[in-house]
Formats: structure tokens, C-alpha cells, sequence
């Protein structure tokens, strides 16, 4: 296979990340409607944490065994799967599946703003804080007209869906820590400590055996499970070796404009003007982002 076919198949399988995590926001949205989010979520961990352990068990791979690894993974859980996959799931029982995915696309922005003030292992530039200041105004535009129209509860669902994505944005963070391990093994693991963790709370909180869910409800489990979490992260950690880490989260602002349009296909949705208005400056956030910047090439 050519250098030229395989960037092909490299961008195509982005593509299908963006569709895979933009129908994420519309799994969601219709697996609330008759399963708690707790029990949604301790269902998504666990499935699509055994699916990539037999994917890891398929390619030969030797999981760690020893405790302090397995530590770093149920952190890792908590930042990246048990936090705001269950804020997600709370708030997309009051707010769009569409407008979650706008606020949800802005974790490169917090993972910037985390990174500077915090571990400052990447360089400010001020393209980056363009994207910054583009980006914080969007939310504002979503969230603050949502605040000043009096809609309480939905604005604090907006709001969880924030500290979700800068959870997410910890997540990546603490994530380079993992460089030594196949990205395989972090992903499956932090997916099964994050089912450790929920699946008793799912049985305290809500006795799932009590729950009558719908077919719908269940359909959109197993596809934000299978296709969403376990083949979305197959797809991910292979664009992270061949595209690298800051061509793959160029999916971030494709996923914008996709995640709307299923939302708005399947579920009826509908943006305001402001929402339309905050989209645009967080897609030109995100981009201004992750987008890198061509080098001129010297004359010889």
C-alpha cells in the first residue's frame, strides 16, 4: 500500500470518528429517556470495556498486573469515563443532543487552558489564544442566553456538560502519562475501573432490576457502546500513531457540525440564533486549536 493510500484510509477512518463520536450525543439522548444516567453509563463502561479487552487479548497484547498501574487506570476512569460520561448522560435529559456536542467539542480549548497554567509542557502562541477567546465566547453565547431567559435547570445541565469537558480535558492531560503502554491498554482499562466503580452505584442508586427500559433505550446502549466507545477508541489509537495526537483531535470541531445534524435528523432538534452564533465561534476556536500550522519549506 501506497504512502498516498494510506493517508486516504487515515482520513477517511477521521471521518468516522467524527460520525462515531457526534452519534454519541443522539445515543445518549434516547438511552436517558427510559435508563437513569448512572446505569446508562455503568452499561457503557462495562461493555465497551470487555470489548476492548478481548480486542487487547486478540492482538496478543499482556495487560499490567500490577497494582500501580491499575491505580493510574481507575484514575484515569474518573477524569475521562465515570465523571462526565455520567454528567453528559444527567444533562441530556433537559438539553439537546446537538447543543451537548457544541459544548462538549471545546476540551482542546480547557486542555490549553489547563496546560498553561498548570503543567506548561506546550508553548502559548497566540493563534492558541485566539481559539481560546473564541471558544469561552461561544459557551457564553449558549449558556448565558439560556440564563438570562430564566431556564435554571437547563442552564445547570448546560453547565455540567462544561465541567464534563474540562474533566475531559484533565483526562488528557494526565493521559501522557501513559506513553510507555500500547494506548490499547489505558483505554480498556480505564473503561473497566470506570464500570467498577459505577456498576455498584447503578445497583444502589437505582436497582436495575426495577427498570422497564424501551427498545429504543437499549439499542442506543450497544451503539453508543459498540460503535461509539469500543470502535471509536480502536479507530482513535490508530490514528494516534499515523496522523498523530494533533491531527486526531482535529475531529473535535468535524464533529461539531455532524453531531447537530444527526440530532437534528433523528430528533427533531433545532438551534436558536445564538446557539447558531456560539457554534460558529467554538468550531473557530477548536480549529484555530488543533489545526497545525504549516512551516514554510527553506529553498535549497
Amino acid at each position: 500500500m501506497t504512502a498516498r493510500s494510506d493517508t486516504t484510509t487515515d482520513l477517511a477512518l477521521l471521518g468516522v470518528l467524527a460520525v462515531l463520536w457526534g452519534a454519541s450525543y443522539t445515543f445518549i439522548k434516547i438511552g436517558v429517556e427510559t435508563i437513569p444516567p448512572v446505569t446508562f453509563i455503568a452499561a457503557r463502561t462495562l461493555i465497551a470495556g470487555a470489548l476492548l479487552l478481548a480486542v487487547i487479548r486478540w492482538r496478543g497484547l499482556a495487560v499490567p498486573a500490577d497494582a500501580a498501574s491499575w491505580r493510574r487506570f481507575a484514575f484515569q476512569a474518573c477524569l475521562n469515563s465515570v465523571v462526565p460520561f455520567t454528567l453528559i448522560a444527567a444533562a441530556e435529559r433537559s438539553v439537546d443532543a446537538g447543543l451537548a456536542t457544541i459544548l462538549n467539542s471545546t476540551s482542546p480549548i480547557f486542555t490549553f487552558l489547563l496546560t498553561a497554567l498548570i503543567t506548561r509542557h506546550e508553548p502559548v502562541t497566540t493563534r492558541k489564544l485566539v481559539g481560546v477567546g473564541a471558544g469561552i465566547i461561544g459557551i457564553c453565547l449558549i449558556i448565558g442566553t439560556e440564563a438570562l431567559g430564566g431556564l435554571g435547570h437547563e442552564m445547570w445541565a448546560q453547565l455540567a456538560i462544561v465541567v464534563a469537558t474540562i474533566s475531559y480535558a484533565g483526562a488528557a492531560i494526565f493521559g501522557r502519562g501513559f506513553k510507555g503502554l500500547d494506548p490499547m491498554l489505558p483505554a480498556a482499562g480505564s473503561m473497566l475501573c470506570g464500570a467498577v466503580i459505577l456498576v455498584p452505584l447503578s445497583l444502589v442508586v437505582d436497582h436495575p432490576w426495577t427498570l422497564a427500559p424501551s427498545m429504543a433505550s437499549i439499542l442506543a446502549l450497544l451503539g453508543l457502546s459498540v460503535f461509539s466507545t469500543a470502535l471509536a477508541f480502536v479507530i482513535y489509537f490508530r490514528l494516534i500513531h499515523t496522523l498523530g495526537s494533533v491531527g486526531t483531535t482535529s475531529q473535535a470541531y468535524l464533529r461539531v457540525p455532524i453531531g447537530v445534524g444527526i440530532g437534528a435528523v433523528f430528533l427533531g432538534e433545532s438551534l436558536g440564533p445564538a446557539a447558531w452564533l456560539g457554534m460558529a465561534f467554538v468550531v473557530a476556536g477548536v480549529a484555530a486549536m488543533t489545526i497545525p500550522v504549516r512551516k514554510p519549506v527553506l529553498a535549497r
